[in-house]
């Protein structure tokens, strides 16, 4: 399981045990089922209405993407363009189609084979360039969805919210406490439940998702900058340290943008 996934996890967990613990006379209050069908069940509704099929049924395989360690492999792909780029320079062709053969990322093995055929290299910047468009546009629907899903929940706790209240006006004049009690239950847990569901589970899948898409894109762009090179029959040596100091600008921007990000939160009224 990723690490940072699982620290949120038991973190969230453990904020709600204690919160209940401390503040709750009895913590099988905050547990209501009616409450919980609206919100979950009428945020599925709504999805359901929104987008196809096939994309809603994503929705597990894409929560199980959140919840596994992904690596990279940044360094795998760096040395195998630059295995590949010595054969290359030397024009051993059917070594360089025997390495492209062990290649495992599927991206980099259609660059290098776009190379072996004599390609030209704007057509094979032009393409490779558009199957990382292509990639960032899929992935960021793919995080649209739970942040969809995330402004649905709270909506549907204010339904649940406004179903308890009704139900509430129409009890007042028994005066059945218990009836009143239960009403009112309903009416403010379902509000609790669609904001915990939106902002602890929604919501962190979807920037989970947007900061994978972007690492992506950095380690597609860095295969892309080594094709490139490797088309201009570069040095290997050189290839190397570029496509390192790459990695090391992009990662250091990427850290600068969600700082200011960040900052730009914080100062958010």
């Amino acid at each position: 399981m990723n690490p940072s996934t699982l620290i949120g996890i038991v973190g969230s967990v453990l904020l709600l045990a204690a919160v209940l613990a401390f503040s709750a006379e009895d913590a099988a209050l905050f547990v209501d089922l009616p409450s919980l069908g609206i919100v979950v069940l009428g945020t599925l509704a709504a999805t359901f209405i929104s987008y196809p099929l096939s994309e809603v049924l994503r929705i597990f395989r894409l929560i199980g993407t959140v919840l596994r360690n992904e690596r990279m492999y940044t360094e795998q792909d760096i040395d195998d363009l630059i295995a590949i780029s010595r054969l290359w320079m030397k024009g051993d062709i059917r070594k360089v189609e025997s390495a492209l053969e062990g290649v495992s990322n599927p991206f980099l093995k259609t660059g290098v084979q776009l190379v072996i055929d004599m390609t030209p290299e704007q057509d094979i910047v032009d393409l490779l360039q558009w199957r990382i468009s292509r990639l960032r546009a899929k992935e960021r629907a793919e995080a649209q969805l739970f942040r969809t899903m995330a402004g649905f929940a709270p909506a549907f706790g204010m339904v649940g919210t406004l179903v308890g209240l009704v139900n509430l006006l129409f009890l007042l004049g028994d005066g059945d406490m218990t009836a009143i009690g239960q009403q009112m239950a309903l009416a403010l847990m379902t509000t609790f439940y669609g904001i915990l569901f939106a902002n602890l589970l929604l919501k962190p899948v979807a920037v989970k998702l947007e900061r994978r898409t972007e690492q992506r894109m950095i380690v597609m762009n860095m295969v892309m900058q080594g094709i490139s090179m490797m088309c201009q029959k570069r040095s290997p040596a050189l290839m190397r340290e570029t496509l390192n100091s790459f990695m090391h600008q992009h990662e250091d921007e990427l850290n600068d943008r969600a700082g200011r990000r960040a900052q730009a939160q914080a100062k958010a009224p």
